[in-house]
């Protein structure tokens, strides 16, 4: 009987920080990565209680619930079932691909949190300066209504930075993500409460621009 593919899954992956997801049916099962630092390691901008709690419950959440839909996909010929189990798939599919690659969107204050090279330039070129560029990213983040993502995105088509939300775990499969931001509750409210802005200002200290430059020099 027909079996459906989940372009969803693997094309948003193809560019992501994650490990690459297996096909169907395969023998072996997403895990969750660890982190490159401490889990007090972007203190005092983001808590240790936060990164152990996003990490280790909601990622891992994440994980799990991949496992078991891509299980229950594996058993089945039956096309009704296999478009059931199409919500689950992206959901903690995305939810999977978007923090294996907002961990290492990530890194202690002090040591790789500014743009330089390549990355700067097109910054600067496309929203006019860097700090332009963080208040538009903000703005545009914050304005996500319920639980989502904001990115910067690599436009292939127009060969351009821009600024785009996903809601939910929705991946970004329009643009190569190069920064993106988690604006789900479980990402600060233990820290900042309902003051997203806050937030957002605070990540800045501990973006990880030396990747987000490896990134975009990949895309281009």
């Amino acid at each position: 009987m027909l079996s459906l593919a989940r372009p969803v899954i693997t094309r948003a992956f193809t560019r992501s920080a994650a490990r690459r997801l297996p096909l169907v049916g395969a023998a072996s099962l997403h895990t969750l990565p660890e982190l490159p630092y401490a889990y007090n390691a972007l203190e005092p901008y983001i808590s240790e209680e936060i990164m152990r709690l996003h990490h280790q419950k909601h990622h891992q959440t994440y994980v799990n619930g991949l496992n078991a839909a891509e299980e229950k996909y594996s058993k089945t010929s039956d096309v009704k079932q296999q478009i059931a189990l199409q919500s689950a798939l992206k959901f903690n599919g995305g939810g999977h691909i978007n923090h294996s690659l907002f961990w290492r969107n990530l890194a202690p204050a002090g040591s790789t949190n500014q743009p330089s090279g390549a990355l700067k330039e097109a910054l600067e070129k496309d929203f006019g300066s860097v700090d332009a560029f963080k208040k538009a990213m903000n703005e545009k983040t914050a304005a996500v209504q319920g639980s989502g993502w904001g990115w910067l995105g690599y436009n292939p088509s127009l060969k351009k930075l821009e600024i785009v939300t996903t809601p939910n775990q929705d991946p970004l499969i329009s643009h190569v993500p190069i920064i993106g931001i988690d604006i789900w509750e479980h990402a600060f409210y233990l820290q900042y409460k309902n003051v997203k802005p806050d937030y957002l200002n605070a990540i800045w200290n501990v973006v990880n621009f030396e990747e987000a430059g490896k990134r975009y020099d990949a895309a281009t």
